[in-house]
């Protein structure tokens, strides 16, 4: 059976190389973070609490004393690149569109046909798992096609990663800081505090409070997977669906579309808009966030709508 493990396996094998690859180059800090990430990926699940704890500790000292630098490895020229984008045009984006179509197609053959009852993925995992057999196969394609040389896809891979720095982990933390605020009961206070706030029966304030905590949680922890915890905690469970009897598979998907309307609104998902800022020079570190205000705003409006409708009336 090919299980979730297997995934951490294969990215911390990634990280693992760009680790060796920054410490042949002696950039020891951006070796040490990469070489700890991989440890955390490939052992992990077998280490402690405390190592683990350590371990994040460790990573955020490295980034935190500025150990993590950007990367030039030698690959391909500015001009060998336009040469290729010029003659390949659009089919460069082939590679990239195995992986979105591995992971559908394999899901729906997996899941409606009578591979399922091989038993050959994870239960419950299948989609991800195909994702990860996606990517190497995309991988494999455009090595195949393209016949660049074989450590091209490592040292491009460590020059995007090291322009990203530590913000690649960042959902990672701030999935895992959710975790911890349901665990500490933040939700529950919430939720005392909404339910003496909401008017008994008002099912639509009580939506419009859920997604508005979705966005504005998001927008302190940076992450709507780390929002979700604390306001399905709060309002989605005991008040939406246990209270009201609203669709949980709507309320939840919906209502994490709700957060990711924060995440396009707040310096805290540094990975989606102020990466993108550095990684374009904006002169304005904030722009990409000002480009997105007229989307966020009346998505999140619509979701509202797409919630009360559709988990207490249509779907129920």
């Amino acid at each position: 059976m090919i299980t979730y493990e297997w995934l951490y396996v294969v990215a911390g094998a990634a990280f693992a190389v760009w680790a060796a690859l920054s410490l042949k180059d002696g950039r020891w800090g951006n070796a040490a973070f990469w070489a700890l990430l991989a440890l955390s990926f490939l052992a992990g699940s077998h280490l402690s609490d405390l190592a683990n704890g350590v371990l994040v500790l460790a990573l955020v000292g490295i980034a935190g004393l500025g150990g993590l630098k950007r990367s030039d490895p030698p690959t391909t020229s500015p001009q060998e690149r336009e040469a290729h984008a010029a003659r390949l045009g659009n089919k460069l984006f082939l590679p990239a569109l195995v992986v979105p179509l591995t992971a559908v197609a394999g899901t729906l053959l997996y899941n409606y046909t009578p591979l399922g009852a091989t038993g050959l993925f994870e239960a419950r995992r299948e989609t991800l798992i195909l994702f990860g057999i996606g990517v190497l196969a995309a991988l494999a394609g455009a090595m195949l096609w393209l016949r660049p040389p074989l450590m091209a896809p490592a040292q491009e891979g460590r020059r995007l990663i090291d322009s990203i720095g530590w913000a690649a982990i960042l959902p990672q933390m701030l999935a895992a800081l959710g975790a911890v605020f349901a665990l500490a009961g933040v939700g529950d206070i919430i939720g005392g505090v909404a339910r003496g706030v909401i008017p008994e029966g008002n099912v639509f304030l009580a939506v419009v409070v859920f997604a508005a905590g979705m966005a504005l949680f998001t927008m302190i922890m940076g992450n709507a997977f780390a929002a979700f915890p604390v306001m399905a905690t709060a309002i989605g469970i005991p008040l939406l669906i246990e209270t009201h009897g609203g669709n949980p598979a709507v309320i939840g998907a919906v209502g994490m579309l709700a957060g990711f309307c924060g995440t396009l609104l707040t310096p805290m998902a540094a990975n989606f808009n102020i990466v993108p800022a550095a990684l374009l020079e904006l002169k304005d570190q904030n722009g990409v966030i000002r480009q997105q205000v007229g989307t966020a705003v009346p998505l999140w409006a619509v979701n509202v709508l797409i919630i009360y409708v559709g988990a207490f009336w249509l779907w129920n």
